[in-house]
């Protein structure tokens, strides 16, 4: 029988995967800490929104979790995303690992590592092969993901 944290994470993959961003946000725990390279730390409620933001932009998005495990208090994923970048049309397959700390049987804190550089030239083109190892460019993508994030979150 699966660790019930175990279970926590096939749920909030298989959610990802039907575009159900409300289900992955009912997986964090109100004050949960998130991490990822494009929009750095989220807190609280601002995880769940990011999701419910992809989710409802996504239109092709895959979501395969190859790996899974969890104990009472840690766990890790590894999972692949396949989706077309919306803002350039270009093909993405992203290879992510995460590990995860659960508390009341939720996700307390969610750090997603991924190769930016990796992502960048598949989402960027040129520009993510040229620059994809800077922080500039980091910081940009970054920024712009967090300048979307606090619209969807002002405007619903």
């Amino acid at each position: 029988m699966a660790h019930p944290n175990d279970e926590l994470i096939q749920r909030f993959y298989s959610a990802f995967d039907r575009g159900d961003g409300d289900a992955m946000a009912a997986c964090y725990a109100p004050d949960a800490h998130f991490h990822d390279p494009v929009f750095g730390d989220l807190t609280g409620a601002e995880a769940g929104d990011m999701w419910r933001m992809l989710t409802g932009r996504a239109a092709d998005l895959r979501v395969e979790l190859a790996e899974h495990e969890a104990g009472d208090a840690k766990g890790s994923a590894h999972w692949i995303a396949t989706y077309t970048f919306a803002q350039t049309g270009r093909k993405v397959v992203n290879d992510i690992n995460a590990d995860f700390r659960f508390r009341d049987g939720l996700i307390a804190e969610h750090v997603d590592e991924f190769s930016f550089w990796a992502w960048s030239r598949q989402a960027l083109g040129a520009p993510g092969v040229l620059l994809g190892w800077t922080p500039l460019l980091r910081r940009k993508v970054g920024a712009q993901a967090r300048s979307g994030l606090d619209t969807y979150r002002t405007v619903g």
